[in-house]
């Protein structure tokens, strides 16, 4: 009696495990997910309050804010101007259960929400994170340490120039920006530690010399960076290239 002929299916063969996708910190930072949100603020739309529960990471896409300290008495100060690529509310990361300050947006922009849970692990599971977040730090570090210097020893005029190139992203790793969002006069004087007369006169006193343009916006030109470098500036007989006034020292 011939044998049976007993044939087996083929064995399903299991598809190769998807290779797990690098973690991109651009992408991160400038798209939704688990933990992650993007609000869209308007110009003087309030981010959070003083006092307000602190349990969430802010990144910056596009805009900038303010951030502003408000006392008993009902006074405003603010401490810092943030734009494009900044955090802010790191506080919460470091046991900060509320606002010691305030936030809102200057001009309309894009701001990543971060969840303080969201970020803690994207700090322990991603170094590339991790490592932007720290050189953000150490940044705003020497920023204070700076502004605090700055406060002490420089002049109002001094503190203004270095205020309004600050706002245009000179000596930061970003390309400067000549023309900047539209900032008030009280507020630059709230910056700086000084009223809003020395402010105008002092702007003033900007344009005539060149270092600045007004023409429906402000423009922040480089030779400003004189008057931070010089404590009395004044134009050569000789004009620099694009019409902007050279600067020594008197």
């Amino acid at each position: 009696m011939a044998k049976q002929l007993i044939v087996k299916p083929p064995t399903a063969v299991k598809p190769p495990p998807k290779a797990k996708q690098a973690f991109d910190p651009a992408v991160f930072l400038k798209t939704e997910g688990p933990g992650r949100t993007i609000g869209r603020y308007r110009k003087d739309q309030q981010i959070f309050s003083q006092g307000a529960t602190a349990d969430v990471l802010f990144y910056i896409i596009t805009g900038t804010v303010k951030i502003v300290v408000h006392s008993e008495q009902g006074k405003e100060a603010v401490i810092a101007l943030l734009g494009q690529d900044d955090f802010f509310g790191e506080g919460c990361l470091a046991g900060q259960s509320h606002r010691l300050s305030a936030a809102s947006a200057i001009t309309n922009g894009e701001i990543l929400r971060i969840t303080k849970s969201a970020a803690m692990s994207a700090l322990r599971d991603q170094p590339a994170f991790s490592e932007i977040f720290v050189s953000h730090i150490l940044a705003r570090t020497i920023r204070v340490e700076a502004d605090l210097i700055d406060q002490l020893f420089n002049s109002s005029e001094k503190r203004l120039a270095r205020a309004l190139l600050l706002l245009a992203n000179f000596g930061n790793d970003g390309k400067p920006q000549r023309v900047i969002a539209k900032v008030s006069q009280e507020m630059l004087a709230d910056m700086i530690g000084t009223t809003r007369s020395r402010v105008s006169h002092f702007m003033n006193k900007f344009r005539k010399l060149g270092f600045i343009d007004y023409n429906g916006h402000l423009e922040i030109n480089s030779s400003l960076l004189n008057v931070v470098l010089h404590d009395q500036p004044h134009i050569e007989g000789d004009k620099s290239a694009g019409g902007k006034g050279a600067l020594k020292s008197l």
